[in-house]
């Protein structure tokens, strides 16, 4: 691969360099959450558009009602696609500084194990050290070929800690600037050490509070006990309801848009080895509570869920109060995959509960959020050129995975820019993200660059 080999060789020939530059990166304090950093935020949006331009970017600082996004253009050969790289530059507070080993805004690179080193500091996971290693593919093809394999915008958010505010209307007031073919998001990760990964799926969300109401007051449960409603079993019954017994919801038209997994990526997940004891087992249990007959990695990768978030009605304080409460509450989250409409999974929810409460008693709704889940096909062509580019940097083949979170801006990138995500990052499930003592493999940031030039090359190769 004569346009490959020389980024590679480049990659590895200025990897203490760059480096450096992720440590220079890494010593702003850029906490979105705290108004006390909000120049350090500015401070690293500005650092970030004067590196691009070093590299040829058209970079600049975009304001916002809060902290600045960072836009970066370069041009690319004709007929290349179009690709939009996405990253945050904020950070998560420290807090409680008196467990960090080591001050959070002085990185380093440690080693943990014989052949194992990390770099310490936060953000070196989330997501500094992840954006980075794009920027530095960038750097190191436009040094060795004189440009860029095609078309690039970057994207820098500045608020994804603290709920991207500002982002969603600077993507619908900016789309035709940022529209491109598709979209590369970073803020992900890895299966484990030797196996990449590509995110395929995010659950979406519906959140629901409940309110059952009964008699105008609590009530004697000696006087009126047997005679009067009970809002909290009402409640009780009304969530009992929700599922059968095999752990499948029974809320009509609930599977309405839920596709079954296909065969031979059940296959792939089955080999990662995750197992009912691994994956529940750290958290003292061992029986998945879901549908049955499916494996813990479907269940909560390509499968839909009822949860009860929270319950409560009538005395819950210390001792006790003998009373029939006039009200009980319950916060009820459906996560959604495929082509569940959020919309009409409230509404039915909704319809269920009204069905069962008695007609003297009354019920409330409050919503609380929803969104679509996000579901790439397994054969689009970009994923599967993406698949072998990082099969080809990594000790094993990389996975197509799914997450049972969500991650909003891909949400965000099909609402307003109407187009698709490959999530892609380096991150692992120990870099202790938001907590103290974050750190990156070092492993992570060298070959995640090298990753990244694979995949550019499989993207553009004609």
């Amino acid at each position: 691969m004569p346009t490959l080999s020389p980024v590679l060789a480049r990659l590895d020939a200025d990897f203490d360099t760059s480096l450096d530059r992720l440590f220079s990166l890494l010593r702003l304090k850029s906490i979105s959450t705290d108004p006390a950093f909000k120049a350090d935020c500015r401070q690293t949006a500005e650092w970030l558009v004067e590196d691009l331009k070093t590299i040829g970017f058209d970079a600049s600082v975009r304001d916002t009602p809060g902290h600045p996004i960072v836009v970066a253009h370069h041009h690319g050969p004709a007929g290349s696609p179009h690709l939009l790289f996405y990253g945050h530059y904020d950070v998560q507070p420290v807090d409680p500084l008196n467990l960090w080993h080591d001050d959070p805004f002085y990185p380093k690179v440690k080693e943990l194990e014989p052949g194992r080193k990390v770099i310490t500091g936060r953000g070196s996971a989330d997501d500094k050290g992840q954006l980075m290693t794009f920027v530095e593919t960038c750097r190191a093809w436009k040094a060795v070929h004189g440009s860029l394999p095609c078309r690039i915008t970057i994207l820098f958010e500045g608020e994804e800690e603290s709920g991207s505010p500002s982002l969603q209307p600077f993507l619908e007031a900016n789309a035709e600037e940022l529209k491109a073919d598709f979209a590369l998001v970073c803020d992900t990760g890895m299966w484990d050490r030797e196996t990449p990964a590509i995110t395929v799926g995010l659950r979406g969300m519906v959140g629901e509070e409940v309110v059952v109401k009964a008699a105008d007051r609590d009530l004697h449960s000696g006087e009126f006990g047997g005679a009067a409603a009970n809002p909290v079993r009402i409640l009780a019954r009304v969530l009992a309801d929700i599922h059968d017994d095999t752990g499948r919801v029974t809320i009509p038209g609930f599977y309405d848009g839920v596709e079954e997994t296909p065969t031979q990526i059940l296959k792939a997940w089955e080999g990662l080895g995750e197992t009912a004891d691994t994956f529940l087992g750290p958290m003292g249990l061992s029986l998945p509570s879901g549908e049955k007959g499916r494996s813990v990695l479907e269940l909560v990768w390509a499968r839909p869920t009822a949860e009860f978030n929270g319950i409560s009605g009538g005395y819950t304080g210390k001792g006790f109060k003998t009373v029939i409460a006039a009200e009980a509450f319950a916060k009820v989250s459906f996560r959604l995959v495929h082509e569940q409409d959020p919309d009409r999974i409230r509404e039915a929810f909704r319809a269920f509960v009204r069905e069962r409460i008695p007609a003297d008693c009354s019920v409330e709704f409050h919503p609380h959020g929803g969104s679509p889940a996000i579901q790439l096909s397994y054969d689009l062509p970009f994923l599967i050129k993406a698949q072998a580019a990082l099969s080809d940097e990594w000790a094993k083949p990389a996975v197509m995975i799914a997450c049972g979170g969500s991650i909003p801006v891909v949400g965000d990138f099909q609402t307003y820019l109407g187009m698709g995500s490959l999530m892609v990052g380096f991150g692992l499930p120990d870099d202790r993200v938001h907590s103290p003592n974050e750190k990156y493999e070092l492993a992570s940031f060298h070959k995640g660059q090298r990753s990244w030039a694979r995949i550019l090359e499989a993207l553009t190769r004609s």
